[in-house]
């Protein structure tokens, strides 16, 4: 049975050092107690805000992960920038944030144009899709530290104060509205390639999917980036809101049920009712390397890239809103 553990990544010492690093992080919002920039504290969301009167800034940063080590082993890098910009423009829209930029660090063995012209034009056509400024960036090249390349991005979203979405107006009998992704998305690598190396070896990404396309080919499906598609329901900065939103998650690390349940109030849980069928590639991994039903739900997303939480009274209108992706009911809240 594979699991991430034996892929080598523990997810509670992950979990572990991540509350750390919160705990080091809340230690500096006195820093700025009475001043511009004031930090709210969000519990268990996906974003940082700061507090500039009217609005906030909405920060936070990710990367794409080890899917970088599938393109640089099919020497292909044009789909990757798609894959970072959902990284962090997906997490800002959760608090209801419309991305204004973003900069990205690329950390690499040896700098080549060959890699970083694809990298950087792929960031340029999503960030233009999703009306997204790259104001800079900094390429270092760490020979003696760094293995193939290491590319992350920190986000910058602005959102008015009184259309901040902080999960406190969630309530039992709210509806879940879950967006289909078009695959892995960039969470669960790891697991992906130690299956996948265990049974074709080392040049797995070459290995026949079945359909006349490459392992590779099919890991490297660009990211859907929902950002700009929940805006048209949102509003963007100083647009009016007609439909009240209760809450917003982007299924990454965790899965679906561990990312739903870090921004619901204490007292209700999420039932699942029509969930989206899980990728045939998720399905043919679990069979491949005996992953269990509950691993692979808290490792990969398993068809649901995000969800809004809803009055069911609004569900309508916002599936409406959400045509030009794959969008359905998934479920509902109650309470625990």
């Amino acid at each position: 049975m594979s699991n991430y553990e034996e892929a080598g990544v523990n997810i509670e010492i992950g979990d572990a050092c991540s509350k750390l690093a919160y705990k080091a992080a809340k230690a500096t919002f006195s820093a700025r107690k009475n001043l511009i920039g004031s930090p709210a504290l969000l519990e268990g969301g996906f974003s940082g805000a700061l507090d500039m009167g009217d609005f906030y800034i909405v920060q936070n940063d990710d990367g794409v992960g080890s899917k970088s080590i599938i393109a640089q082993k099919m020497g292909r890098y044009d789909t990757l920038g798609y894959d970072l910009l959902a990284m962090v423009a997906d997490d800002a829209i959760c608090v209801g944030a419309e991305v204004i930029s973003v900069s990205n660090t690329v950390d690499i063995e040896k700098v080549n144009a060959q890699e970083i012209g694809p990298l950087m034009d792929g960031l340029k056509n999503a960030c233009i899709e999703q009306k997204i400024v790259i104001p800079g960036g900094e390429i270092a090249e760490l020979a003696h530290q760094v293995k193939g390349f290491i590319w992350n991005a920190t986000a910058l979203g602005i959102v008015e104060k009184n259309k901040f979405i902080d999960g406190s107006k969630i309530s039992e009998g709210d509806s879940i509205i879950g967006l289909r992704s078009a695959g892995f998305r960039s969470n669960g690598f790891t697991l992906i390639r130690y299956i996948l190396s265990e049974a074709f070896g080392e040049n797995w990404v070459y290995h026949d999917y079945g359909d006349g396309r490459t392992w590779g080919e099919i890991l490297l499906k660009p990211s859907l980036i929902y950002h700009r598609g929940i805006l048209d329901i949102l509003g963007s900065y100083g647009e009016s809101r007609t439909i009240d939103v209760h809450g917003i998650v982007h299924v990454t690390g965790g899965g679906l049920d561990g990312n739903v349940k870090r921004v619901l109030p204490k007292g209700l849980q999420p039932i699942w009712t029509d969930l989206w069928q899980p990728h045939e590639a998720m399905l043919k991994l679990m069979k491949i390397g005996r992953v269990k039903e509950d691993e692979a739900r808290r490792t990969w997303n398993m068809g649901t890239g995000m969800a809004l939480i809803v009055s069911p009274y609004d569900v309508n209108a916002v599936l409406k809103k959400l045509s030009s992706f794959e969008a359905k009911v998934i479920g509902f809240i109650d309470a625990t």
